[in-house]
């Protein structure tokens, strides 16, 4: 049977301080679970899955958060970049912070 990383469980959990202290340790932050589904694509399928399930207002913590670590938003899966996966999703918040990012050329500051 397979089954997630724990740092997949605390995405999916939207659960940060257990998906910090998992980077901290070591954890990749470009953890793909052997189809393609990176830490990063799955915080933007969580984010905007909960948002339209309960009504509530769109957020982008996760994203925001896996960005900060240094998740690639280029990574492609079947050739499409993450950041445009969201933007077909309608993860406007996720995209805007995307386009942000690479914009600038952030990388992860050294820790």
């Amino acid at each position: 049977m397979w089954t997630w990383s724990a740092a997949h469980q605390a995405v999916e959990q939207e659960d940060l301080v257990a998906l910090r202290s998992l980077l901290d340790e070591g954890h990749d932050v470009e953890d793909d679970d052997g189809k393609g589904l990176t830490l990063l694509r799955h915080a933007i399928d969580v984010e905007f899955d909960s948002h339209v399930q309960t009504g509530d207002r769109l957020h982008a913590d996760v994203t925001a958060f896996l960005l900060a670590r240094g998740a690639d938003p280029l990574r492609r899966c079947n050739g499409m970049p993450v950041v445009v996966e969201a933007e077909i999703l309608g993860h406007w918040l996720a995209v805007e912070l995307m386009k942000a990012w690479i914009a600038r050329g952030e990388q992860a500051p050294a820790v």
